[in-house]
């Protein structure tokens, strides 16, 4: 795959907005390893192999473990992940699908705080950017 542009040259005034968005969002109650996590679940739900790539490695060095890390596509099929987490990966899906419905909301909430749900709608819509960048612009990854 050859990219068509090069964004972190081309985007870096643009660009600026995410990596602020990532500074706000690194203070976030919302735990690292779930964050990397729904960063995962959402790059391969939108096929940016780049952001897999990157999001695979950084929950591995947190810790995450391989097991995990393999079934977060089948996370429903599994009892590997808490009922947080799956609250958390059932919104991060309905976000991502646009298709937020009263049932995952009701569930989220039991889980988060309402501001927790704003950091959470804000890191999935953050990383749904990011894989839509680097789709557009075919970013390989490293």
């Amino acid at each position: 795959m050859e990219a068509r542009i090069n964004i972190a040259e081309k985007g870096r005034e643009a660009l600026k907005t995410l990596f602020n968005i990532g500074a706000y969002l690194s203070k976030s109650p919302i735990e690292v390893n779930l964050r990397e996590l729904i960063n995962l679940r959402v790059s391969q739900i939108n096929s940016c192999a780049y952001c897999i790539d990157m999001h695979y490695k950084n929950a591995k060095a947190k810790g995450e473990t391989e097991k995990r890390l393999y079934g977060l596509s089948t996370w429903r099929q599994t009892n590997w992940y808490s009922d947080r987490e799956k609250a958390a990966f059932a919104f991060a899906e309905a976000v991502t699908a646009a298709a937020m419905t009263d049932l995952v909301y009701k569930n989220a909430g039991q889980f988060f705080s309402e501001e927790e749900l704003v950091d959470l709608t804000l890191i999935i819509t953050t990383i749904n950017t990011w894989n839509r960048f680097n789709n557009t612009f075919s970013t390989a990854p490293e």
